[in-house]
């Protein structure tokens, strides 16, 4: 996970690590993904679930006797309805069709486990309350629940352990012919052989060029011919694709490609460039027909605003509630420790880099609090008051920021907020990382991956606020509604006391 979103993962290395982690070890390869293979696979599988969760359910309800009334079988069927779609869309939102990512057997089934018992508890409640006054769990439910929840797990791991039987072995690679600017077209096969995850099989590096031009690059892949040897071998053999591989400037060459391709029945891509080759796994977008590379995308765009948005209205008025004893007992005790108002407020950046007011329980006297955080709070610090101590120790004093939450300004998950004062070795955060204020495309959140992570507490040194920056966008581009819940489970279950909090 220690890939940088958002942007081209060949600038990744200059992007967290300076001078002093040129030796930081690399990131791992990737695991096996199949490529368009693992993509089918994970659209096939969603459009069974989407079959198999209504008629699973109608199949329990016409086994315990469909209702007697128009309105208890109206009722019925929006259950099955509501149910389905929640299911569906529960699945897709943590993150279940990850067969084109490499997620193993294992996790998709947990996850999808996961989004069934949630949506199986949506359901109890949504039949209950359609009821009215004296409601209870109509007979056909359980049935519904149970059975999903022992076909559903048994049919996607039976299937993905095919699909990686499958891939193991080779099958669905794409074979790919490479033609055009030699130097490019070696370099690109390089890529392909090297950086593929398994899912292309080579037939060869071809030129548009004449012939004294064939073997004047530095890279392994000697050319295999012209165009007409290409053509010969486009009409002797499988080839899935062809990509063309052309300086951006040769306009003409690309034409003539095109005409002699147009006769064969493969697939034609265009690599433009060099750029391309340093821009990998990026998606292309079509402005008014113009075919464009993504180099940066919204984190949160569409159904995923929505659930973050529902995640963080729900779960954060349920904590609020439930924590709202320990609210009136710190702030009971604040007030008879020392004199001074009870929640402090102070400046940070949020969200798209907008400054809000973030709450907190004061920790400090009141004389000596650092509204803009200039100076780091130090072990036995003679500003904080008893009571601050004990909950700086324990973290209670940020419980008030589920109040940001409820207005909108944070998340339950996501990157802390800075002061914006705050530094390290006293530098600015962003002057000592590139690209600090990336971590600013979501909200900023009251726990985090940086938090689980041990990345807390003091920043004293660069190493630390970059490991912070690296934790929090391994979260953005990650992210996924299993991912928060994963985070604030292991947050609720070791707790908030940290040794470097004080």
């Amino acid at each position: 996970m220690n890939q940088v979103p958002y942007l081209a993962p060949s600038f990744r290395s200059g992007f967290l690590y300076g001078a002093a982690d040129r030796d930081a070890p690399a990131a791992a390869a990737p695991p096996h993904s199949g490529g368009q293979a693992s993509a089918i696979f994970d659209r096939l599988i969603a459009l069974f679930d989407a079959a198999a969760v209504p008629c699973l359910g109608a199949a329990a309800l016409a086994l315990t006797g469909l209702p007697g009334t128009d309105a208890g079988l109206t009722r019925a069927i929006m259950t099955l309805l509501f149910g389905t779609l929640l299911a569906v869309n529960l699945f897709r939102l943590l993150g279940v069709y990850r067969a084109r990512e490499g997620q193993s057997p294992a996790k998709s089934i947990l996850r999808l486990a996961a989004g069934w018992l949630a949506a199986s508890f949506a359901i109890l409640v949504f039949d209950v309350l359609a009821q009215g006054p004296g409601g209870r769990v109509t007979e056909w439910l359980p049935v519904w629940i149970v059975t999903t929840v022992a076909v559903l797990p048994a049919v996607h791991g039976l299937a993905q352990f095919w699909l990686h039987r499958r891939l193991a072995v080779g099958a669905f690679r794409r074979h790919v012919a490479v033609v055009g600017d030699p130097e490019l077209a070696a370099r690109m096969a390089d890529v392909f052989q090297d950086g593929g995850d398994g899912e292309i099989a080579l037939v060869g590096v071809f030129t548009d060029l004449a012939e004294p031009a064939l073997h004047r690059h530095p890279y392994r892949h000697a050319m295999n011919g012209g165009v007409g040897e290409l053509l010969a071998r486009l009409r002797q053999e499988r080839v899935d694709s062809v990509v063309v591989a052309l300086p951006e400037e040769a306009v003409d060459r690309l034409q003539a490609l095109r005409l002699a391709l147009a006769e064969v029945p493969v697939d034609v891509r265009l690599c433009p460039g060099l750029a391309a080759l340093e821009l990998r796994r990026q998606g292309v977008s079509f402005y008014a027909g113009v075919p464009t590379l993504n180099l940066a995308d919204r984190p949160l765009g569409g159904w995923r605003v929505l659930a973050k948005a529902v995640e963080d209205r729900l779960i954060g008025l349920a904590i609020t509630i439930l924590i709202s004893p320990i609210l009136v007992a710190v702030a009971i005790a604040i007030r008879l420790d020392s004199p001074g108002p009870i929640l402090f407020r102070q400046k940070r950046t949020g969200y798209n880099n907008r400054v809000f007011d973030v709450l907190k329980f004061r920790t400090m006297r009141d004389d000596q609090s650092d509204g803009a955080g200039n100076r780091l709070t130090e072990r036995d610090d003679p500003r904080v008051t008893r009571v601050g101590a004990f909950l700086r120790r324990w973290s209670l004093d940020e419980l008030p920021q589920f109040l940001n939450v409820l207005r909108g300004e944070m998340s339950i998950v996501g990157p802390r907020p800075h002061a914006l004062s705050a530094n390290a070795g006293g530098r600015l955060y962003r002057d000592l990382v590139p690209f600090y204020d990336a971590r600013h495309k979501v909200k900023p959140g009251i726990t985090g991956l940086a938090q689980i992570r041990g990345w807390r507490g003091p920043t004293t040194t660069s190493r630390q606020i970059r490991k912070r920056v690296e934790s929090d966008l391994d979260y953005i581009e990650h992210w996924s509604l299993w991912l928060d819940l994963k985070i604030i489970l292991i947050t609720a279950f070791k707790g908030f006391r940290s040794e470097n909090a004080f």
